[in-house]
């Protein structure tokens, strides 16, 4: 069945993230079963596409959103593309596939108030959750980090000298983030309050629970609601939205859409343009309320 190859050829040689890998473990497997189930076939190898096509609309009359059904598919296909490079077959039975068509979600970023809000108008707790708290969501708001980079974040690369810090991304891309004098001050502020902590079981990762271990992404995503549900009335909160937010008000600022790629770490801009959106739509406003002949004038 080559899986353990396929997924050692996942890390190592496209060096795909512990959660990509086992995510694309966790998609074969699924497939893996349904054939056993649905058809009695073991051997994925020789699979035709009708077994897959079956598969997606049971996945579908299931209630699998489609985007979901279109990365399970996308697992399967690097799977046999990977057959297909190590000479184990000459047809990919899903070379012909096409995605199923997804409607596009416009995340709504927060606005420059309720940014303000949290920043300048919540009384974070003077003590070690408060300083890491207050630090998290300055650094997904002024650097635009993705939540796993924020995690993964060691000490050794942050420096304040340089005013910067190095991250990896996706593919263990690494990439240097600058740092604004504020965030850097609240970087000091928790690293005091880390240095003290009875016990630290991962001393060179950033940011820690109260119990000294690695902080988790779960507990992440709490923190960002915590925070946001006492400023915004918008049902999506989560550090990707953070994201989305640097990005768009930046743009909104003028910054051009190369260099907000780069500190967002993209491959290409097609990524960065979904950002756009929110950036247009402000320079319609200005633009109707600027212009003499505007119909805000």
């Amino acid at each position: 069945m080559f899986l353990i190859q396929f997924i050692e050829y996942l890390s190592l040689e496209k060096k795909y993230s512990t959660n990509t890998v086992q995510a694309y473990r966790r998609d074969f497997l699924e497939f893996q079963e349904f054939c056993r189930w649905e058809h009695n076939v073991d051997d994925l190898t020789a699979i035709p596409y009708s077994n897959i096509r079956n598969w997606v609309v049971t996945l579908s009359e299931n209630g699998v959103t489609t985007r979901t059904i279109n990365r399970k598919i996308a697992s399967l296909k690097a799977y046999y593309k990977f057959l297909q490079k190590i000479g184990e077959i000459e047809i990919n039975p899903l070379a012909k596939h096409k995605a199923l068509k997804t409607s596009k979600k416009i995340q709504t970023p927060f606005s420059e108030m309720e940014m303000n809000n949290v920043l300048n108008s919540i009384a974070y707790p003077d003590n070690f959750e408060g300083k890491r708290d207050q630090l998290i969501i300055h650094l997904f708001y002024t650097t635009g980090i993705r939540r796993a980079e924020l995690v993964n974040l060691k000490l050794k690369n942050v420096d304040f000298e340089e005013k910067s810090m190095k991250v990896l991304g996706k593919r263990n891309k690494e990439r240097i983030i600058p740092l604004l004098e504020e965030t850097i001050g609240f970087f000091k502020g928790y690293l005091e309050e880390r240095d003290v902590l009875e016990m630290i079981q991962d001393e060179d990762i950033v940011f820690l629970t109260k119990s000294g271990n690695k902080i988790y992404e779960t507990l992440v995503y709490r923190i960002i609601n915590k925070y946001f549900e006492q400023v915004s009335a918008k049902v999506k909160r989560s550090p990707h939205i953070l994201r989305h937010t640097f990005a768009t008000h930046l743009l909104n600022k003028g910054a051009d859409l190369n260099s907000v790629k780069e500190l967002l770490g993209h491959a290409s801009l097609a990524s960065t343009q979904v950002y756009t959106h929110n950036s247009i739509a402000e320079l319609k406003r200005i633009h109707a309320s600027s212009h003499p002949r505007g119909k805000n004038k």
